[in-house]
Parts: C-alpha cells; sequence; structure tokens
C-alpha cells in the first residue's frame, strides 16, 4: 500500500516533469508561431549583407565567407553544378531539394526558416539541418552562386545551453530534495491525525494535538479536538441516559413485581389490596408514560423529517392547551391570562407545538402554590414569533437553571418522582422547539417566579 508521503511526493515529482514538458511545448509554440519569422527576416537581412560584401570585392569571398563562419555562422555555397564548398560546422543533415537550389540561382530568395516545418518536441531554432536556412543568390567573378546560411547555435550558444541545462537539471534535483522534505512536514501531522483516529475509535478521548499551525493542517487539527471532546461528552450523555433509563425502569418494576407478590396472598385484607393494587396500576401508568416520551425523543431525534409543518393560529392553538389543563387549574385555583393576539399566526407542527404549551403550562401548574398566576403573552415581528410563558411562584434556584432541558433532570428529584412526571417534559420541549428552527430560554428567581421564552422564526 502506497503511503501519503510517496502519494504526495510522487504527485510532485510528475507535476515538475509535466510542467518542464508543457513549458517547452509552449516554448516552442512560441517560436514557431512568433521568433521563427523574425528569425527567418534577421537571417535574410545577414545574408544579404554578405552577397554585397562579395560583390563588391569578389576576389575576397573566399577568405570573408571563412571569417563569417568563424563568428559562428554555417554556410554552403553552390552553383548548382559540380562546384560546392561548406564553410563552418557540417550540417547535421544535408537536405536542401535542387528545386530551391535552382530557384535561388534564378535570383530568388530562400525561406528555409520560416517555412521550417512545425514540430512539437523539435525547435527548428536547434535543428541544424540544411534546408533550415537561408538562401539569396551571389555573383562573383561573372558567375552565380547559391549562398545558404544559416547561425551555428552550437557555437554562439554552446556555453549557454551547458549553463542552461546544467541549471534545469539542478532545479529539478533540488526541488526533489525539497519536496522530500516538505512532503514529510505536511504528511507528519496527518499520520498523528491517522493515529489518533484509532485511539479514538477505541474510546479514548482524551486526545492532545498541535493546533499551533495556521493553515488547513492545523484547523483540521482543531475541529478533530473539537469533534473529540463533542464525542466524549455525547458518550458521557449516552451512558448517563442509559443509566437514567434503567433506573427510571427499575424503580417501578422493583414496585411491581413486590406488590405482585403481595397481592398474590390470599389472607390479605381487602383494602389494603386495593391499596396496593392502586400502586400497581401508578407505577404501570408511569412506565407507560417513559416508554411513550422516551419514543418520541427517538422519533424527534431522526430531525425536521419528523414535522408535519402546516399554518397554526397561534391564539386558538394556546386556548387549546389551556382547556385541556382547565381541571388542574381550576383544582389549584390558578389564573390564566392569555395575552395572544387573534392575528398571529406561526408554521409548524400542529402536534408537537400543542406538547410545548401543555409542557409549559402543566410545569407551571405543578410548581405553584394555589391562588397564584400565570401568564402567556406572545408578540411577532417580520423574522419571529417570541411566546412567553411566565408564573409568579417559588422561583427556581440559579443552580439548577443550566441543567433544566437535559434528560431526566430533576430540579426537586423526590417530589418530581412521587408526581409520576420522567424529567424528559422539558428535553422533548427544547427538541421540538430546536426542530422548528427556534430557541427556548429559561429565566427564574427564587420569590419571583419562573418564564420560559420560546422563539420561532418564521420559515
Amino acid at each position: 500500500m502506497k503511503t501519503l508521503y510517496y502519494r504526495v511526493f510522487l504527485i510532485a515529482l510528475a507535476v515538475i516533469l509535466a510542467s518542464s514538458v508543457l513549458g517547452f511545448l509552449a516554448s516552442n509554440l512560441y517560436y514557431h508561431v512568433k521568433l521563427k519569422p523574425f528569425n527567418d527576416k534577421k537571417l535574410v537581412s545577414i545574408a544579404e549583407q554578405m552577397k554585397g560584401f562579395i560583390e563588391a570585392e569578389p576576389a575576397n569571398m573566399e577568405r570573408y565567407l571563412r571569417h563569417a563562419a568563424d563568428l559562428g555562422y554555417e554556410i554552403y555555397v553552390t552553383d548548382g553544378q559540380e562546384e560546392s564548398r561548406f564553410y563552418g560546422r557540417s550540417f547535421r543533415v544535408q537536405d536542401l531539394n535542387e528545386q530551391d537550389i535552382d530557384r535561388v540561382l534564378d535570383g530568388g530568395v530562400y525561406h528555409g526558416v520560416a517555412q521550417f516545418p512545425n514540430k512539437p518536441f523539435i525547435s527548428g531554432f536547434f535543428d541544424n539541418r540544411l534546408s533550415n536556412t537561408v538562401g539569396v543568390p551571389v555573383r562573383s567573378s561573372a558567375k552565380r552562386y547559391a549562398l545558404f546560411m544559416r547561425p551555428d547555435v552550437l557555437l554562439q550558444f554552446g556555453e549557454l545551453r551547458t549553463f542552461f541545462a546544467l541549471v534545469g537539471l539542478l532545479t529539478i534535483l533540488i526541488s526533489i530534495v525539497f519536496f522530500l522534505i516538505s512532503t514529510r512536514y505536511i504528511v507528519k501531522p496527518i499520520t498523528k491525525l491517522t493515529e489518533a483516529t484509532k485511539r479514538l475509535a477505541q474510546g479514548q478521548y482524551k486526545l492532545r494535538l498541535a493546533t499551533g499551525r495556521r493553515d488547513e493542517i492545523g484547523q483540521l487539527a482543531g475541529h478533530f479536538m473539537t469533534m473529540a471532546g463533542e464525542l466524549e461528552r455525547v458518550d458521557q450523555a449516552r451512558q448517563q441516559f442509559v443509566s437514567n433509563v434503567s433506573h427510571e425502569i427499575q424503580s417501578p418494576l422493583a414496585a411491581i413485581q413486590g406488590f405482585a407478590k403481595v397481592l398474590a396472598r390470599h389472607d390479605l385484607p381487602q383494602e389494603e389490596r386495593e391499596q396496593y393494587a392502586s400502586i400497581v396500576e401508578a407505577e404501570s401508568r408511569h412506565l407507560s408514560m417513559l416508554s411513550k416520551q422516551l419514543l418520541l425523543l427517538s422519533t424527534l431525534d431522526q430531525g425536521e423529517d419528523a414535522l408535519n409543518t402546516k399554518r397554526i393560529a397561534l391564539s386558538g392553538h394556546v386556548r387549546q392547551a389551556a382547556e385541556m389543563l382547565q381541571w388542574q387549574l381550576e383544582e389549584k385555583e390558578l389564573l390564566l391570562k392569555l395575552s395572544v393576539p387573534n392575528g398571529i399566526a406561526i408554521d409548524g407542527d400542529e402536534v408537537l407545538l400543542m406538547q410545548v404549551w401543555t409542557n409549559l403550562l402543566g410545569n407551571a401548574a405543578n410548581h405553584i402554590a394555589p391562588g397564584r398566576a400565570i401568564e402567556v403573552r406572545a408578540e411577532q415581528t417580520q423574522a419571529y414569533t417570541r411566546i412567553v410563558v411566565a408564573d409568579n411562584g417559588e422561583g427556581i434556584a440559579a443552580e439548577h437553571l443550566p441543567f433544566l432541558f437535559d434528560r431526566f433532570y430533576r430540579a426537586d428529584r423526590a417530589r418530581e418522582r412521587a408526581s409520576g412526571r420522567t424529567g424528559l417534559g422539558l428535553a422533548i420541549v427544547k427538541k421540538i422547539v430546536q426542530l422548528h428552527g427556534g430557541t427556548i430560554e429559561v429565566d427564574s428567581a427564587p420569590g419571583v417566579g419562573t418564564r420560559f421564552t420560546v422563539t420561532l422564526p418564521h420559515l
């Protein structure tokens, strides 16, 4: 299996090679499109100057051409018949057509450099062919010649070619070395992340990674540490949830089991039998409520798929929830004040939001003394609808407020357990509000009362 280190290195090496090839192709294309016609024109101008000197001093033709060759040109002179001479370094390929020679002898100009065929991996500037020249007619001692010439690239730029070749080779070799080093620098924290994921999969959440880097790897390490902490919290919450569920189920089951044994006695008085049977019924009801709420929480955890959204008139919806609790309000002689304008409408799941209002009103009714008051008021803006459920009861101590929406949390465990409540109501309320994209907040102070504020955005 190829490691990430070698993958990154091989990719970098492939990039260097591909860049070199593409760079050569681009440079060669630029030569063929731009430089080749310019080079041809410049060489024709030099050849015309050679022609002018030879025709002015035909006796010095031989010496002049040798000197020109020494200065860095390859020259071929022919009369088209028997007399042909080369000056300077010999051409690698002598592929000049007789038709081209005759055309120059007849007074034409040969543009072999400009007409050199385009080849992707062969640059015409360095191709030492006789056809890759320029030609002009020359008269010397009443005789016609055709003079073909091109620069001797090896003589003119030989040292530069070696220099640039050495620079290119050293650049590639040094780049490979630096890529080897830099790749290790990049891959090393990823290797540590891989090791950390293995430990995380084994349940080891206390991980420490270097998060001082400001690049994407540093951000990844930071997010990984955050994820590990969140997973630890979720795992602890899961364990606590299982423990709470086990405790909530075990208590009524133990009571049911114990009283069932007592009820099996034939000598048990009828009054005690009825009392124990009512206890078994109450505990069974508690188990039924617990199972329903756990099922509802599981459904809500599926996300927005659990919602059946529709337009709801808030005033009528809250009044319906209040009517469901009418007996409880009358029993404790509680005053309920509704300040919900008729024109307010919200988008949401009618059944789930009904549970929010009944739970908040039920909690308020259960936790305040007889003769107190509960108020429900609402206001609507262009962005959201805010619903407040407030009471003037005894209030909740500050140390309990951060945990009110946790599952199975009870501020007064003995009282809540005796009432048959499961401690899941507010957790369900918060989940429903969050599924609607909203928020729920609680403010309370002992002796003043408690206020729950639900904010629902417009969908």
